[in-house]
């Protein structure tokens, strides 16, 4: 066996090791700052002229609001991260968190619309698992689902549980279980929602675990929804006070303070091996070159490639020969967030988000951001456009006519008339697919296992660990240490 290496040799090996880090987004912020804490010399590149990818923080209208993403599941990796950057503090609970389905049972005749006007709604149930309820006869479910559509689901108690082997999908699952009601009514606009997919692409075992295993003990659906919430309740979630962009701006501080090298506005162009297999070429530009024939390049010792899947792909397969091609999976999404001067909204009448039955509206969601995390007098409201297989319906309008759509389906989503906002603000993102997709756990580890074969080379981001940053931060940080490790210690120290 090998003596270890003494901690000042090991402290003074690791300021040699220069680590790229390309992606300013959340994912590469927490990659960097696990490589720099340790010692790594670390450079970020970031081709926008400012961090945070999906986490954007905005004033609109006197009100600080999150354009993207506005809370995160204090898993242990998230929990920990928030209390490293003295952030624990500014934790703060969602105020109102029931969600609505809009357009259930809407009429498809001209005569009915008329004799029953406006779009029927309902809260989803809250005792529920991806919108899978527990008690089918409570009154929102019966609200959502009418007589037939409860008792069909009631069926589910009668049924034999499923003993040999499990059902997977999603769709299937719930179909043969509970019925179609349940599926479109209920499932369907959560997933669609929550996971940017239709319950037919959900791998059950994924966005569930353990929910096949419940069904084989408590005989129902129904009853497995009961004991996985009663042994596995969800980890909480929580925003920041200011904005979760607070998160951002003390990763940049810290990892500055760490002496690492943050570049807002520089593109990578390309990678590089630099012929000796332990480093690698870094080919940029910058808001300071004329054309890309003046791109910088610098060398590193590690490169970590933490971009969305599009410009993650374009960057590794020069260089990674068992990558792969497939179709990238992103989906283009708008948000309009607006602040409007609506005393009708105080009441919050429709909870603290308002999601369409997919296909039905225009809009996919509209989040009632005052309603989530406090707040009196003016009302923000942030409206979703797009989702799978769908463009966002306000891709080709301008910024003023994007806002009075969006001011129009945010009146029709939460049941109030809007007036003209005080202010408006658009944001365009790529959702990455969820983790809970089906096949997609197998796709990213065959990503991985190809970045990683080469030396010192790795990828991490939404596209790899699925969406959402109790997904990200984790991934980002455990595929960090993994490279830090084989650029401190050798090929064999990932393992």
């Amino acid at each position: 066996m090998s003596e270890p290496v003494p901690l000042d040799e090991l402290a003074a090996q690791a300021g040699r090791v220069r680590v790229a880090v390309v992606g300013g987004g959340v994912a590469g912020l927490v990659a960097a700052h696990e490589c720099a804490k340790v010692g790594l010399a670390v450079t970020v590149f970031e081709a926008a002229d400012r961090l945070g990818g999906t986490v954007r923080t905005v004033e609109l209208g006197g009100l600080v609001v999150d354009t993207g993403v506005d809370c995160i599941g204090l898993q242990p990796a998230a929990a920990g991260l928030v209390d490293e950057l003295g952030l624990a503090e500014a934790l703060v609970e969602p105020g109102e968190q029931t969600r609505w389905v809009v357009g259930v049972g809407q009429a498809t005749d001209a005569a009915t619309r008329a004799r029953r006007p406006g779009v029927p709604a309902a809260p989803l149930p809250g005792e529920a698992v991806l919108g899978i309820p527990e008690n089918m006869f409570s009154d929102d479910c019966r609200r959502l689902l009418g007589t037939g559509g409860t008792w069909r689901a009631y069926l589910d108690r009668l049924r034999p549980p499923l003993t040999i082997g499990h059902e997977r999908n999603l769709a299937a699952l719930v179909r043969s279980r509970m019925g179609v009601a349940v599926l479109d009514r209920l499932v369907a606009p959560l997933t669609t929602a929550v996971y940017g997919a239709r319950p037919d692409r959900i791998d059950v075992d994924v966005a569930a675990p353990g929910l096949n295993a419940a069904l084989t003990r408590a005989g129902s659906l129904s009853g497995a929804v009961a004991q996985l919430r009663a042994e596995k309740p969800p980890a909480p979630l929580r925003g920041l006070v200011g904005g979760m962009s607070r998160l951002v701006t003390a990763l940049d501080a810290r990892l500055r303070a760490l002496g690492a090298d943050v570049r807002c506005g520089t593109p990578v162009t390309a990678l590089e091996a630099d012929g000796t297999d332990t480093g690698w070429i870094v080919h940029t530009t910058g808001e300071e070159f004329d054309t890309a024939d003046d791109a910088v390049v610098e060398r590193f010792d590690a490169v970590v490639v933490a971009t969305d899947e599009r410009a993650a792909r374009e960057l590794l397969a020069p260089v990674v020969p068992a990558l792969g091609v497939r179709p990238v999976a992103s989906v283009p999404v708008e948000t309009v967030t607006l602040v409007v001067d609506a005393p009708a909204l105080d009441a919050h009448p429709r909870g603290a988000e308002a999601i369409a039955l997919p296909g039905s509206r225009a809009a996919a969601s509209v989040v009632h951001l005052t309603a989530k995390w406090g707040g009196a007098g003016r009302h923000a409201v942030r409206v979703a456009f797009g989702g799978p297989d769908t463009v966002p319906a306000t891709a080709a309008l301008d910024d003023a006519a994007a806002a009075e759509l969006a001011r129009a389906e945010a009146s029709v989503l939460l049941g109030v008339e809007l007036p003209a906002p005080v202010a408006a603000d658009r944001a365009r993102f790529t959702l990455a697919p969820a983790r809970a997709l089906t096949g997609h756990e197998a796709a990213a580890t065959r990503v991985r296992n190809a970045v990683e074969a080469m030396p010192r080379l790795a990828a991490t981001g939404a596209w790899l660990s699925g969406s959402g940053l109790a997904q990200v931060v984790p991934d980002a940080a455990a595929t960090a240490d993994r490279l830090r490790r084989r650029a401190l210690f050798g090929a064999d120290a990932a393992s």
